[in-house]
């Protein structure tokens, strides 16, 4: 059921109504994600559904429309069961809205900060299961060719665990791709100094690319500089992530080194994170595959071997996201029983059914709605 309370703003937008009823993300470090049901204003008993409304924040009025333009117009090329859909945009007064499929469940950070919070671990089955379904989106996404016959060379740029997103049904989808790069005709290039996607999860040569940028160079990913082997690397992260229950540059059994005085990343972001610019970047640009593998230890060989490969500082000896979920899907086979969707959903149950007892819910202040009654069932 939606909120008792009423929806809390309700407009029309080219045949169809909108039902605000809750926040679903309100977080300076990502986008503010909205909860709406959507019903074509034409069907007096048309069925209504749930969609995402994602307001865009830019500085200009002009930007606002290209940059809800660039996102819509990449989705349009997107048609895959492992990305979730963008049906286009609205507008309300002075705000311009991407609308999104909505998947009942929630991010893969959830699960993960539910999964400490009952202290349970992901198991490796389910983090190889939910990586190899965003390396097949990936890799279909890397490979788009434009209605001229061009490849697109898109790029992501955000995977992370809050662009995944799992379904209670066993479905995993990656979300938003809001920063993505394209060679769409026309595309909003990115401002020099401009790091874009989320700088915790970015690849060491979008960092170094970024620095360039300060330099006069308009666009660090234009020529092909940096493809979609960045992703993997991301997806890498967010692998290790899983396997590790903590965030890989910033553990908590070992100190990390920060970075040393007068290091200096002259690169601002666009999205803020835990720890500072400047110490991710030191991070990044050290960070070993070997520590990685070490600290795996525990985990199936070929997930150490997996992870190692996707995390090479250079993208040349790193795999690709096709060559990445192949790997994975072959350990999948290897595991018994098999590992299925219904096994996923039946994991991801039990740590929210774990979670539901436990009180505290201040562990979660990102995902507002995962533990709500609407969002779990009919």
């Amino acid at each position: 059921m939606a909120d008792s309370s009423g929806p809390r703003l309700i407009f029309e937008f080219e045949g169809f109504k909108y039902e605000v009823y809750d926040t679903q993300v309100q977080n300076r470090d990502y986008d503010t994600l909205l909860l709406a049901w959507r019903k074509p204003i034409s069907e007096s008993g048309g069925r209504r559904s749930r969609v995402i409304l994602k307001p865009v924040q830019v500085p200009s009025d002009r930007e606002r429309s290209e940059r809800v333009w660039e996102e819509v117009q990449i989705a349009s090329h997107l048609e895959h069961p492992g990305i979730a859909k963008v049906y286009g945009f609205a507008f309300h007064g002075d705000t311009s809205y991407v609308v999104m499929e909505h998947l009942r469940g929630c991010y893969l950070l959830t699960a993960m900060d539910f999964a400490l919070l009952v202290e349970r671990r992901l198991s490796s089955a389910f983090a190889a299961y939910v990586a190899a379904e965003v390396a097949g989106a990936l890799a279909y996404a890397h490979g788009r060719i434009s209605s001229e016959g061009q490849p697109m060379h898109i790029v992501h740029r955000a995977v992370g665990p809050m662009r995944i997103r799992l379904g209670f049904d066993g479905r995993v989808k990656l979300v938003n791709f809001g920063a993505a790069y394209s060679e769409l005709r026309d595309r909003l290039k990115t401002p020099p100094g401009l790091l874009r996607g989320d700088p915790a999860y970015c690849a060491p040569e979008v960092l170094r690319a970024a620095m360039e940028s300060t330099g006069g160079r308009p666009d660090p990913l234009i020529g092909g500089a940096i493809d979609g082997r960045a992703d993997v690397f991301s997806l890498g992260l967010v692998l290790l992530e899983m396997l590790l229950a903590e965030y890989p540059l910033d553990p908590t059994d070992a100190p990390v080194e920060g970075a040393p005085v007068g290091f200096s990343f002259p690169v601002r972001a666009e999205r803020t994170a835990q720890l500072s610019l400047d110490v991710l970047a030191y991070r990044l640009l050290r960070f070993a595959p070997s520590e990685a593998e070490r600290r795996l230890a525990f985990a199936p060989g070929p997930l150490r071997s997996i992870v190692r490969r996707a995390l090479q500082p250079d993208p040349r000896e790193r795999c690709t996201a096709a060559e990445m979920r192949e790997e994975l899907l072959v350990y999948l086979g290897t595991v018994e029983p098999p590992v299925l969707a219904e096994e996923i959903a039946a994991e991801l149950k039990a740590i929210f059914e774990a979670a539901a007892r436990v009180k505290r819910l201040t562990a979660n202040p990102i995902e507002r709605t995962a533990l709500s009654p609407d969002e779990q069932g009919d």
